[in-house]
């Protein structure tokens, strides 16, 4: 049996003659840049998000690099993120000038660990006329937690940190539309806890356009106003350019694509969690508990409806390799995000990190795998995959 990682087919399918009539509407008006389309995306994120902006933007990558720009971090600034996430969390900081400051995982959540976090500004940092400053003299300016595969970083620890160091909060929401959290004065949605939220549209998130795209969340209005000059150079009056920006708008088509499937997001994530469920079953049921370690709920019992939204079922094992091409041999697809942990890439050498500085982010590159989720994902697919770890380890 052929077992796809993602397959978008039955999706498309159940949605084709709505798609292709918004886009045949946009072809039809010759609107293609920031038209009525992406206005509707853009109020309709925000309003599932919980926050008054949203501004849609070319790729979740985009719409990191525009809040940083927008917020002129650059050259002799540091903004600490996690070590353990897709290249562009780390890539954006280092693109506009400032240097990425690493922060070790949860070895249970893979998200950024908030006593690593604290332990750092403890005893590599100090503040210095009431600003952070780190090791090297540098202002530490912003923090960017990314909450990774459909599971919010705990958001409650990187506010207080953010507010006690005053500094500005960005999530990295790429892999999280829609997944929620029980914030200290209610629930909230991934995106909308700190100063910008980003997000990615790329084809297989859960959301996802027919290409790339992204959008920027944010609750000031000055703020959100800066962002839209951004992705247009820099531009408010045409070709008068207040500062430099940059080429950074979502085209009419994506909009018009991920406004029918919006209203769809909810249903995929519950389908996507029950395919979890049913993983969680199985390998329970094969005596599978204690030789791998299984995606946690952390949130589960929090009443939240979206705790997760499992945009990847990622397991671990310390034969990961080996079971990886054992599957493959069984024609099961399967990934590995991420093979290194970012300051085990070789463009962030120059920041001089050592081997042993981030054990637990080191260790998830060497150990973790994942499995094909998707909504429409068929339960003997999911027996397949189950029955063929099993064999694995005999």
């Amino acid at each position: 049996m052929r077992v796809r990682l993602l397959d978008l087919s039955g999706q498309y399918r159940s949605l084709e003659k709505e798609i292709r009539a918004a886009t045949d509407e946009v072809l039809a008006s010759q609107r293609f840049i920031l038209g009525p389309k992406l206005t509707e995306f853009e109020n309709a994120v925000a309003k599932y998000c919980g926050a008054p902006h949203g501004i849609g933007v070319s790729s979740g990558t985009d719409a990191l690099l525009a809040v940083l720009m927008a917020l002129e971090i650059g050259i002799g600034d540091a903004v600490i993120t996690t070590d353990y996430s897709f290249f562009a969390t780390g890539g954006c900081i280092a693109r506009v000038g400032a240097t990425p400051v690493f922060i070790d995982i949860e070895p249970d959540t893979y998200n950024i660990s908030a006593s690593a976090l604290r332990r750092y500004i403890e005893k590599q940092c100090q503040v210095v006329e009431g600003k952070l400053v780190n090791e090297n003299r540098q202002l530490i300016r912003a923090l960017v937690p990314a909450h990774l595969f459909g599971l919010c970083c705990d958001m409650n620890e990187m506010i207080a940190v953010a507010r006690e160091h005053n500094l500005v909060l960005i999530e990295d929401a790429a892999q999280a539309i829609g997944a929620e959290f029980p914030i200290e004065n209610g629930a909230a949605k991934a995106g909308a806890m700190s100063d910008a939220g980003c997000f990615s549209f790329y084809p297989s998130k859960n959301l996802g356009a027919a290409g790339d795209a992204g959008l920027i969340v944010c609750h000031h209005d000055k703020f959100a106003e800066r962002i839209r000059v951004c992705r247009q150079h820099g531009m408010e009056t045409r070709y008068e350019h207040q500062f430099v920006g940059g080429n950074f708008r979502m085209d009419e088509l994506q909009a018009a694509i991920l406004n029918v499937k919006l209203p769809h997001l909810d249903s995929w994530s519950a389908a996507r969690r029950e395919a979890a469920k049913f993983y969680m079953n199985e390998f329970e049921r094969a005596g599978l508990a204690n030789k791998i370690q299984l995606p946690v709920e952390r949130y589960a019992k929090s009443g939240l409806k979206n705790h997760h939204i499992y945009h990847q079922y990622v397991i671990r094992t310390k034969q990961r390799d080996e079971l990886r091409e054992h599957l493959s041999k069984h024609e099961i697809d399967t990934a590995v995000y991420y093979p290194l942990a970012l300051h085990e890439q070789p463009c962030f050498e120059y920041l001089g990190y050592k081997p042993g500085d981030f054990p637990e982010a080191a260790r998830a590159a060497r150990e973790t795998l994942a499995l094909p989720i998707y909504p429409e994902i068929p339960r003997d697919a999911q027996k397949y995959v189950v029955n063929c770890i099993a064999e694995f380890f005999g």
